[in-house]
Formats: C-alpha cells, sequence, structure tokens
C-alpha cells in the first residue's frame, strides 16, 4: 500500500488541480514516473480549464526525458513539440524548444556510424536560434550545436578521407568541400583544406588548391600543417597570406583551453559509445543551410568578407561545451577516435596522376581509380574496397 510522503503537505484550502500538481511532480522528483504521469494526465483529462495545464503537459515531458533511454528520449521530443504547439507563447516554450533538441543530442554515435541524431540535433538547435534569439539559453544552445557539428564533421571528414586515401580524389574533393562548406569551424578544418587542396592537385588542378592552402595560414594559423601549406603555395608561385588579429587570437583561445588526454581517458573513450567532442572549437555557429564555405574562384587566399571571424564570448567557457584538442587524424581506423596527427603525405606535395590514372574511374562508378600506394599508378578494373565504398557512400 503507498502511503503519502511525509515531507509533502498540502494547505487546507489548496485547489484539487493543484493538489494533483504537487503530487505528480513529487512522484516524478523521486522516480516514479509513471505515477507521476498518471497523475499529471488526471489533471489534465479533469481539469481542461486549470491553470496548471501548460505546466503539467511539460511536466509530462520532463518526465520521459528524465527517465531516458531511446524510449524515454524520443517521447519526449513528442511530448515537447506538443507543448510548443500549444503554448507556442509560454514562458516555457524555449527550454522546451532546447530540450527536443537535447533529447536528440543525447542519442548521439560516434562519427563513424549513423548520423541520423546529430542531423535531427543540429536541425532543432538551428530551430532554436532562429525562434528564440534573446533568450538566456542561447549560450548554451550555440554550445551544443558546435558540438553536435564537430561530431557530424567529424563523420564527413571519415568519408572524404576514406576515398582520399584509396586515390578518388574527385570524390575526396566532393566531400572535403563539402566540410569546409557546411562546418567551417570544425577542429579538423585545417585537414579538410589541405586535403582538398591534395585531391585539387592530383586532379591537374593546382591552381584552384591556392585559396584551400592560403586558408589554412588565415583560419588554422596555429595548425601544424601551416609549413606545408607554405610550401605548397610557394610551389604554385603564389602569394603567402597573413592571418587577421582576430583569428590569431581566436586559435590561440582555442589553444588555451586544449587539454591533453590521459591514457585512461583515451581508453574510456574507445570502449564509450558516445562521441568524442573534446575538439570543439569556440568559435562562432553557422545556422545556415550552406555555412559559409571557400569559393574556388577566390585566389587571394583572404577570408570572404561575409565570414564571421569573432571570437565567441569567454562566458561560454563556463557551459559544459566540449574542450578543445588537437585537429582530426586522418580517419582510416575503426575506431572514429580524433587525434593530433601530421597528414601521412604531408611532408610531400602531391604528384598529379600520370594519363592512365587520370582516366579511372572516380567513385561515382563504385569503383576505386588508382592503387593506394601509387597515386601514379594505373587503375585497376575493380579495387578489393569497392564494396566498402558503396556501403560507405553510394556517391
Amino acid at each position: 500500500m503507498h502511503h503519502p510522503d511525509p515531507g509533502l503537505v498540502f494547505a487546507p484550502g489548496d485547489q484539487p488541480d493543484k493538489v494533483l500538481y504537487q503530487k505528480a511532480t513529487h512522484e516524478v522528483t523521486h522516480g516514479r514516473y509513471e505515477v507521476g504521469r498518471l497523475t499529471l494526465q488526471t489533471l489534465i483529462n479533469t481539469y481542461p480549464d486549470s491553470e496548471y495545464l501548460s505546466k503539467a503537459k511539460l511536466a509530462i515531458a520532463d518526465s520521459y526525458y528524465d527517465e531516458g533511454g531511446v524510449s524515454g528520449f524520443t517521447q519526449a521530443e513528442a511530448e515537447y513539440k506538443d507543448f510548443i504547439t500549444f503554448f507556442p507563447t509560454a514562458p516555457e516554450a524555449p527550454e522546451a524548444q532546447y530540450r527536443v533538441g537535447m533529447a536528440h543530442f543525447r542519442l548521439l554515435a560516434k562519427a563513424d556510424r549513423d548520423q541520423t541524431e546529430a542531423l535531427l540535433a543540429e536541425s532543432e538547435f538551428k530551430e532554436f536560434l532562429l525562434k528564440y534569439p534573446d533568450s538566456p539559453l542561447i549560450s548554451r544552445v550555440k554550445g551544443r550545436l558546435r558540438q553536435t557539428q564537430e561530431v557530424l564533421g567529424q563523420g564527413d571528414f571519415f568519408t572524404a578521407n576514406l576515398y582520399y586515401q584509396h586515390n578518388a580524389f574527385l570524390a575526396a574533393r566532393s566531400r572535403f568541400q563539402e566540410i569546409i562548406d557546411k562546418y567551417p569551424d570544425f577542429s579538423g578544418g585545417d585537414q579538410a583544406l589541405y586535403y582538398l587542396g591534395q585531391s585539387l592537385e592530383h586532379l591537374r588542378k593546382g591552381h584552384d588548391s591556392v585559396v584551400y592552402y592560403s586558408h589554412i595560414i588565415t583560419d588554422f594559423p596555429l595548425s601544424p600543417l601551416v609549413p606545408q601549406a607554405k610550401a605548397r603555395l610557394t610551389a604554385l608561385k603564389a602569394p603567402i597570406p597573413k592571418p587577421t588579429r582576430a583569428m590569431l587570437a581566436r586559435a590561440q583561445a582555442d589553444a588555451t583551453h586544449h587539454v591533453e588526454k590521459t591514457w585512461l581517458g583515451k581508453a574510456t573513450g574507445l570502449i564509450s559509445s558516445a562521441p568524442d567532442t573534446s575538439s570543439t572549437l569556440f568559435g562562432p555557429v553557422h545556422i545556415g543551410t550552406s555555412g559559409n564555405g571557400i569559393e574556388a574562384t577566390n585566389q587571394s587566399g583572404v577570408s570572404p568578407s561575409n565570414a564571421t571571424i569573432e571570437a565567441s564570448p569567454v562566458s561560454e567557457k563556463s557551459l559544459d561545451a566540449a574542450k578543445p584538442a588537437g585537429a582530426l587524424a586522418p580517419a582510416n581506423n575503426d575506431s572514429g577516435k580524433a587525434t593530433t596527427q601530421t597528414p601521412p603525405d604531408a611532408a610531400k606535395p602531391a604528384t598529379p596522376a600520370n594519363d592512365d590514372s587520370a582516366k579511372a574511374k572516380d567513385a561515382t562508378t563504385g569503383k576505386a581509380q588508382a592503387d593506394a600506394t601509387n597515386p601514379a599508378a594505373p587503375a585497376k578494373k575493380k579495387s578489393r574496397f569497392h564494396v566498402l565504398k558503396k556501403v560507405v557512400d553510394p556517391f
């Protein structure tokens, strides 16, 4: 038999809807979610005009969110959206929208796994920024959006690097370009820029690679790839740009927050099913469909005029957003972990493929272009990786 909690006391004049609401929230607080939800539903059905109606619907959503798990977060999203539909002007509506995004964020998978939840979380956080730009939660939402886009960037880099490692340079070029366009503040952006430039050189389009090498210097001035980028610009007889003070300050701020993982932290990361967001940068967020991408026609090596380069307010570091770390290593392992590493061919310029390999079919036909160990080797009829490429991305 269930006995009332001795800590729950009601005043003689309390209205029955208030009593029901207090009982329900008390049950939820103590982990008795089903009992609490049944009581809240009773309140909603019995007192449709109650002043506690909106609070009751929000409490039901909160109970599912607090319960967690795939089922809990899925149901919480539906309940929060239902709340926003019925009470769009309620003061709790911004928090409900934030938790819709967080319901997906809590289900994020590692970068080399299915990214459906990450894409949904990104969409909901962007929706918050558009609908509630003046909310006190704005900085927290931006932090979560940056983390989500970091995971998405890691996943896209994994695919792009897979193409690059197997000399599918046309497909790699497209994928690296997509990363730069959609996630300009991705921590591995310097590597995406470098590999994009290298892909273009392999495709005999060295002149188009100048802008990307230049952006490594201007947008990632502390990157270990800066010397290689300068060397390629010199070889291509292109001017070497200088980073602005704002970009230098931003890079230094990110470096200040960098924390090296201990061996225990690395081991835990390998075991965990959660994605690694520790390398997330503190730059501005981008909510456009294509970000602030770099156009190949811009050969000046200077950031586009509409690019946002201001550093984020320092107060955001108090949030539980992830700490930045080094750039992503080539994603050629099964763990999908991000590590600081120089690209395997960073010390040597790209060698344009010979006429035979240049004629090799790219990944759009599901075939590898050339032998992964020799960029200039003739195209093979069929690579042992051709099935893997179709599974990863039927480009």
